[in-house]
């Protein structure tokens, strides 16, 4: 398997360990506000305002924390492997490329961009989005956040089930496996031939669809993961 493709999926359980809230922590900025509220476009419309606040303080925080042993130990892998390596990440930070990964597809896109609601123009985000801010190139007042809500349609998903399809070897480590399409990733890839590996802090929503079982911490599983696919 030393050219072996591999396909990761990393999810919010991933980027919790470098200090990030994820959406199901009880005490964490997903807590203080409705999914409704922050992270659709009907809330959007209904208060931009409060959406570009609660995007702001993700930014903020996603600006103050540093990869962990679990983001090192892919970039590693991406280094290392005679292979191509790809990541899917569900998470909009940018840990995996501080790490040093090259090939990260941001599904869900990212805090460091925002978008033109009018036309679809798209620029790096400053630290601090404001209603009303214009767009740089049609300078209509409707900048929001690069980031995909709930409603709407993940980034890339054509050149994501490619990637699956041509998998040798698929992971998922850090999801819940509640949220598609990317629970469905792994049956996807596992129909198509991979060997089909869940690294996660307990069981997933969708642990049935693995063939290898690893759970604990990512920061604890991946990088003997990634020390046992090198030395294959």
């Amino acid at each position: 398997m030393a050219s072996a493709k591999l396909v990761i999926l990393t999810g919010a359980g991933i980027s919790a360990e470098s200090g990030l809230s994820t959406f199901r922590d009880a005490g964490g900025i997903w807590a203080q506000h409705a999914v409704e509220d922050v992270a659709t476009p009907d809330g959007f419309a209904r208060d931009p305002d409060l959406v570009h606040w609660f995007y702001n303080a993700r930014r903020q925080a996603a600006a103050d924390v540093s990869p962990n042993a679990a983001h090192h130990a892919l970039a590693r892998l991406e280094r290392e492997h005679k292979g191509e390596v790809v990541i899917i990440t569900q998470n909009v930070d940018a840990l995996h490329e501080a790490a040093g990964s090259a090939l990260v597809i941001h599904m869900h896109g990212a805090l460091s961009g925002a978008l033109c609601a009018t036309c679809d123009y798209r620029w790096p985000a400053p630290l601090a989005m404001h209603t009303n801010d214009p767009c740089p190139a049609c300078a209509a007042p409707t900048a929001r956040p690069d980031v995909v809500w709930f409603g709407e349609t993940p980034y890339q998903m054509e050149a994501i089930w490619s990637h699956l399809e041509e998998a040798d070897i698929f992971a998922a480590i850090g999801t819940s496996g509640n949220v598609y399409p990317a629970a469905a990733f792994a049956q996807h890839a596992g129909r198509a031939g991979a060997h089909t590996v869940e690294l996660n802090l307990e069981a997933s929503a969708n642990v049935r669809d693995f063939a290898e079982l690893r759970h604990g911490p990512a920061g604890v599983t991946v990088p003997p993961w990634v020390d046992e696919l090198l030395n294959q």
